[in-house]
């Protein structure tokens, strides 16, 4: 379940660089409610891209914007509580990891959901149904 942090250069701490996708790993696999899952947690990964400022824009102007884009099987976060919780969790991390001054608008979160069947990990295409499957087999 890729997750991708896009940022500004200097808007996210040092450590942040370095922090920001195992807490938003972490925030998701709670928020699914899938911690201690073998599976699920081996499936959660990503990239974080820091890009020269003047390469963000919103708006049609160039603005510091941290993006934080979660792709998921049309199952995953499957309920609004589910996905509220991803968010609320995903803006306070960013908060935290960001430079003093960082406004909360300047935060984007979205979820990105692939249809049934839309879902591979090497050439093996996942149904929600056989994500289900898996996870469940590997919480017992």
């Amino acid at each position: 379940m890729p997750i991708t942090v896009t940022a500004p250069q200097g808007v996210l701490t040092p450590a942040g660089e370095r922090e920001i996708l195992p807490r938003l790993s972490a925030a998701l696999i709670e928020a699914s409610g899938a911690n201690g899952n073998a599976f699920f947690t081996a499936i959660v990964g990503g990239t974080v891209h820091i890009l020269p400022p003047h390469h963000i824009f919103a708006g049609g102007a160039n603005r510091p914007v941290v993006m934080v884009e979660l792709k998921l099987p049309n199952i995953g976060l499957g309920s609004l509580e589910a996905r509220s919780a991803f968010i609320t969790a995903a803006a306070s991390i960013v908060a935290e990891l960001c430079i003093p001054g960082h406004r909360s608008e300047n935060t984007w979160i979205n979820i990105v959901n692939a249809p049934d069947g839309g879902w591979g990990i090497g050439d093996r295409q996942f149904t929600g149904d056989a994500l289900i499957a898996a996870a469940t087999a590997a919480a017992h």
